[in-house]
């Protein structure tokens, strides 16, 4: 079996399709520590202190009738209250787990702690492929449940990921984050990769379930073109978007508006993606945890983003979806 590099975009033919042909949408948690976004990463300077608020997330998600999927990193994986709170939701098919590597607190701790090093497909193969081995077994003794599904941390994937995810059974990956470019820190460069869902092998055992983002705007059909040379000029970014030219629109509640994040709805399906992938960082639960929910106000308004998003992808006939529905629905 060759796996092609996530590295790479995907050739045409290996596109996915999935048999009933209903637009879906995937919820994911980045379900990680707490630390500061604006200080160089520590193995030390880190905390769970959020973790009790999933219980709340997980309630809200089951009155929605959606299945979050909660990508876990080593400090959730080692968290007894993440444990007592996500087991019995996993074990019910009202939650799913995957795996989520942030290698800068996961063992073994081989490597200096730099910025190029907390993208993981930097790492050796083999210091790569021990974290991620070491994480996939702890999850599945702590939580109960084998993970099919894979996110790299900071979206680090490298040559050899994808190869080491179908060695240890992982089914899907959704690392790819189409429309950025991460190469000036080091990391992978996704610019022109496509939001559709994309097999990375011949044998259609492992599926890429990219991150949902779209250009929205005037200028959207060449925004692939202009959006990346305007990175010496973030402020005629902003120009462009207040005056509905051009705006970059990732599907997440964090830095971006119901307004804007039905747009971006609106584009995907326009352009006939069959899968919207949605995410957020599980700090957010807690105010003052990341950059985007600093009051309690903002925490009400995080939920009630969800519930305006939910509401419309249900009037325009997108499903909700899991790993579990993904595997049987998908053309293999």
């Amino acid at each position: 079996m060759v796996m092609r590099s996530l590295l790479d975009p995907p050739p045409e033919d290996s596109r996915a399709r999935f048999r009933d042909r209903i637009p879906r949408f995937m919820l994911t948690v980045d379900t990680e520590e707490e630390f500061d976004w604006e200080k160089p990463l520590t193995r030390e300077t880190h905390g769970i202190d959020h973790v009790g608020r999933l219980s709340k997330f997980q309630e809200f998600c089951e009155h929605q009738k959606v299945v979050p999927i909660y990508l876990v990193d080593w400090p959730i994986a080692n968290s007894r209250l993440a444990g007592e709170i996500l087991r019995e939701p996993l074990a019910a098919g009202r939650a799913e787990i995957g795996v989520q590597l942030h290698p800068w607190v996961n063992p073994p701790y081989d490597e200096d702690v730099t910025q190029h090093n907390s993208f993981a497909g930097n790492l050796s193969r083999d210091l790569e492929e021990a974290k991620f081995a070491k994480l996939r077994e702890t999850i599945e003794q702590n939580f109960g449940v084998a993970p099919l599904i894979y996110r790299a941390g900071r979206y680090g994937v490298g040559k050899n990921s994808a190869a080491m995810l179908a060695k240890h059974g992982i089914a899907i990956d959704t690392s790819v984050r189409p429309k950025f470019d991460y190469s000036s820190v080091g990391g992978p460069n996704f610019r022109t990769f496509p939001i559709a869902p994309y097999w990375l092998d011949d044998e259609r055992t492992l599926l890429e379930l990219p991150l949902t983002t779209t250009f929205w705007g005037m200028l959207r059909k060449q925004g692939e073109y202009i959006y990346p040379r305007l990175w010496r000029a973030p402020s005629l970014r902003g120009v462009l978007s207040r005056l509905n030219m051009l705006e970059r629109v990732p599907l997440t509640p964090e830095g971006v508006s119901v307004e804007e994040a039905i747009r971006g709805i609106d584009m995907a399906l326009d352009e006939g993606a069959p899968m919207l992938v949605f995410s957020f960082h599980s700090p957010s639960l807690r105010p003052g945890d990341t950059p985007y929910v600093r009051t309690e106000e903002d925490l009400d308004g995080l939920y009630d983003w969800w519930r305006r998003v939910f509401a419309y992808l249900k009037q325009r006939g997108v499903k909700p979806s899991c790993v579990k529905d993904v595997m049987l629905s998908v053309e293999r």
